[in-house]
Order: structure tokens, then C-alpha cells, then sequence
């Protein structure tokens, strides 16, 4: 089913046929790179299927996207490279441009499109492309939400405090969209479309591309394929546990299915379905993290035009943090310190070592990794823009709504005030006798030592 808030146009109007016999529908796609429940791609079949045209597809790569360095871009790749084979088999041809991706889009509408079907992007520069776009094509132009199990406008019309405020509104809905989508076979294909880049071997093609190559590759691959692997592996063999054993860095008991869904390789429909279908005392557990915490992120992005910086944290949180931006810090470090896991604390440089061996890092570790960058740097700016690149430049997941939520939450973003101390204010602190106390850390530290050998976290 696709409901009607699903669909928003951005170009209104009736697709325009370029001829009884010639034109497409386009399917642009960028933040949905998969086929399995993805509405707009669905959308798109159903309206090639409506008036009578063939469905093709086009994907802009551009090496310029903020912060992306050959860890992205190879998992990336591989979405794409999963993403060709799998539209093929459903008779729909993919192109990858290389470019500014809006500009791939228009340049591929030009060639005869009767209408433009995108999918939906929170993130600045993805609503900026889409807007871009619109006001160029002279076709109308559809985007389709199929990143958010609920349409974030349909949930909540302004920035949601914390999750406590926006759990009640996405649970009244959630009975409604939580509901499968069913797939159209296409009536008209065509094999008249160009490919654009080879994107059999993403390895081999990341290395030719202008980007920042000082960041290897992850340990997980990527595209929908292994998504939906992972997926599996996930709800038959850890879901029953996840409640208990997801915040413990020492097991393998978290989905580990993040940077999938922030490629877009994973729907979360599809996570959320498959978790219902294996009920158990953790999928409560999952639902929460996968669809309030995740979408709450999504409404920070949508209604927070300072998302990204550090002047979006709360007035409170701000206040409170400026106040003590004078306090004595006992230890401090430089970036390039903090990227090369050069603290005193062992606990710290392991979450470090396993983020940037890996391109994730645990997400209890993540929490307590945050705050001590908070502690450890000379004000909460530069502790800000500090995690900022971090985060951005070694996690597979960076520069996600979720990214931008779990930083903003060091600081004091969709948190409460708590009892005012040195550094932190009023905002939350930890520290390492939380960790002892919940797992064992010094087994977690030697996992992720100077000298372990690499292991996939």
C-alpha cells in the first residue's frame, strides 16, 4: 500500500508524452537504492504501468558530496552495483552519472521523460537537489517517502522535544503503515537506455574516483543483498535477545543494520515487517530504535534548519555548557590525537579503534566516546565540531539524521537537565564506572587493544 501522505509533488501536473510511441517515466533514485519495499520505485511502476510507458532509472554519483571518503563511497558502490542487477530483473535499466546528481537527473529527463519520480531525502543537500531539480524540469516531478516508516509531516508538524514527545504520535500511526507493499509488474520495457558507469567491480571503481582515499574501506559490504542477509541473520538468530544484549560492546547483540538503512540498502519497512513476523521480548526493543528513534532524528532534520551545528542544541543545553566553558579540564587532546586513539583512557581509545577499523562503532561506546570529547576539549564548540569529524569521517552511518540526533544528544539535544557538574552544566555526564558496572570494559578494551587482530565488531 502506499498512502496518499507518501506521495508530495514538487513539479505538480499530469506526465507530458513526448509522443504516441516515445518517452519514459524516470525514476531518480538517490536515498531508496534498493527494490525491495521501496515506494517510489513501486509508485514509478504503477504510473509507467498507468499511462503506458516503459520505467527507467537514474542514479547521480558525485565525488563532492561533504565529508564522503573512499569508505563511503565503496559501500556505496556496492549498493549500486546490487541495485542494477536487481531493476534489470524487473525490467527496468539503471544509468549512473557521474556529477552533480540533480544535474544527472535532468540531464536524463531531457532525453523524453513524461514524468520524474524521486525518492525522499532529510538531510539538507538531499532536499536542496530535489528542490533544484524541480525548478529546472518542464515534466512534473514526484518525490515519495520510503526512508520513514511514517511520513515525517505526517507524525508531527514542528521539532519534537525528545522522544517521550513523539513515541505517543508514532504509535497512534504506526498500525496503519506498518503494512506490506505490494510490487506491480512493469507492462512496457526498453533496453534503450544507456548505463553510464560500470559498477561491476565497486572496489576498482572507488579507487579511479577524485575523493579522499585516507579511509579504507569497512569491514561489512554493502547493497541489498547483504542488507537483507543481515536482516535475516538478525530476527532468527539475535532479536529474541536484542532487549538484553544490544548495549553490551562485548557480544554480538545489535542488528548491526544501520548503515544499510542510511544507504538506503534496507527499508525500514521491510526491518520492521520481518521483526514483527519473528515477535519476541526484543522487537519491542528494535521497533523503538528502528522507527521512533530513528524518525525522531528525521523530525530534528526536518524542522531544525541548525541540525548540523552546534548553534541547533537547545537554548538550556547551550547556556549551561557556555557557562562552564571556563572550567578546568583535566586532560585535553587534539584531533589528530583523538583520531589516532591517543588518550589515557583505554575504554575511549577502543571505541575509537573499533570505528575506525571498522566504520561502526558500538552504540553504548558511542555515548560514553562523545561525552569524553565534551570533557576533553577546551569548549563545547570545539567538542562539537570535534565529534563532528569524527564521526563523519570514519562511520559507515555518518552524516545520517541519526548521526546529527546521537551527536546533538552529547550536548544536550532531546535530553532533559540533570545535576549540575564541572564542564558538562546541566548536561547528562558519564563516566567509566557506568561501564564497569554494566559490562565487562576491560574485556571490550582488549578486544579493541592497540595489538587485537581485526575482527568485524
Amino acid at each position: 500500500m502506499i498512502h496518499d501522505s507518501r506521495v508530495q509533488p514538487l513539479r505538480p501536473g499530469e506526465p507530458v508524452r513526448k509522443g504516441p510511441n516515445a518517452g519514459f517515466v524516470l525514476l531518480w533514485v538517490q536515498a531508496s537504492v534498493r527494490t525491495r519495499d521501496n515506494h517510489a520505485l513501486e509508485y514509478a511502476v504503477r504510473e509507467a504501468n498507468r499511462v503506458g510507458l516503459p520505467l527507467v532509472a537514474v542514479f547521480g554519483l558525485t565525488p563532492d558530496y561533504p565529508e564522503a571518503n573512499a569508505r563511503h563511497f565503496q559501500f556505496l558502490l556496492e549498493g549500486l552495483r546490487d541495485l542494477r542487477a536487481n531493476l534489470a530483473a524487473r525490467g527496468i535499466p539503471l544509468r549512473v552519472g557521474l556529477g552533480s546528481p540533480p544535474q544527472v537527473a535532468l540531464d536524463a529527463a531531457a532525453q523524453g521523460a513524461a514524468l520524474v519520480v524521486t525518492d525522499v531525502g532529510h538531510v539538507r543537500i538531499q532536499r536542496e537537489w530535489r528542490q533544484w531539480l524541480a525548478q529546472r524540469l518542464d515534466v512534473p516531478l514526484v518525490q515519495v517517502e520510503s526512508e520513514a516508516v511514517i511520513p515525517v509531516h505526517t507524525v508531527s508538524q514542528r521539532q519534537e522535544f525528545a522522544a517521550r514527545t513523539i513515541r505517543p504520535k508514532i504509535h497512534r500511526l504506526l498500525p496503519d503503515y506498518l503494512v506490506p507493499l505490494e510490487n506491480h509488474d512493469l507492462k512496457r520495457t526498453t533496453r534503450d537506455w544507456d548505463a553510464g558507469l560500470d559498477v561491476g567491480d565497486p572496489a576498482a571503481l572507488t579507487a579511479t574516483l577524485p575523493i579522499d582515499h585516507s579511509v579504507p574501506p569497512g569491514h561489512e559490504e554493502g547493497g541489498e543483498n547483504a542488507a537483507l542477509d543481515m536482516l535475516e541473520d538478525f530476527v532468527t538468530r539475535k532479536l529474541e535477545t536484542y532487549a538484553t544484549r544490544r548495549n553490551d560492546p562485548t557480544v554480538d547483540g545489535s542488528s548491526r543494520l544501520s548503515a544499510y538503512l542510511h544507504y538506503g540498502h534496507l527499508s525500514p519497512l521491510s526491518a520492521a515487517l520481518s521483526a514483527r513476523e519473528h515477535a519476541g521480548p526484543g522487537t519491542d526493543a528494535f521497533l523503538e530504535e528502528l522507527v521512533v528513534r530513528r524518525e525522531l532524528s528525521f523530525n530534528l532534520c526536518t524542522f531544525n534548519p541548525a541540525y548540523d551545528r552546534y548553534e541547533g542544541l537547545p537554548v538550556w543545553a547551550r547556556a549551561t555548557l557556555e557557562e562552564h566553558a571556563g572550567d578546568r579540564r583535566e586532560y585535553m587532546y587534539t584531533r589528530e590525537e583523538f583520531d589516532a586513539a591517543q588518550t589515557h583512557d583505554p575504554y575511549w581509545n577502543a571505541a575509537q579503534r573499533q570505528m575506525t577499523r571498522t566504520g561502526r562503532m558500538h552504540n553504548y561506546m558511542r555515548m560514553y566516546w562523545g561525552k569524553k570529547v565534551l570533557e576533553w576539549t577546551p569548549d563545547p564548540r570545539t567538542a562539537y565540531a570535534t565529534l563532528v569529524w569524527l564521526n563523519n569521517r570514519h562511520e559507515q552511518d555518518g552524516r545520517d539524521p541519526n548521526s546529527w540526533a546521537g551527536l546533538g544528544w552529547v550536548l544536550g539535544l532531546h535530553d532533559r537537565p540533570w545535576q549540575r557538574r564541572p564542564v558538562f552544566g546541566m548536561v547528562r555526564y558519564m563516566n567509566a564506572g557506568g561501564l564497569r558496572r554494566k559490562f565487562d570494559i576491560e574485556k571490550y578494551a582488549r578486544q579493541w587493544g592497540p595489538d587485537a587482530v581485526a575482527q568485524s565488531g
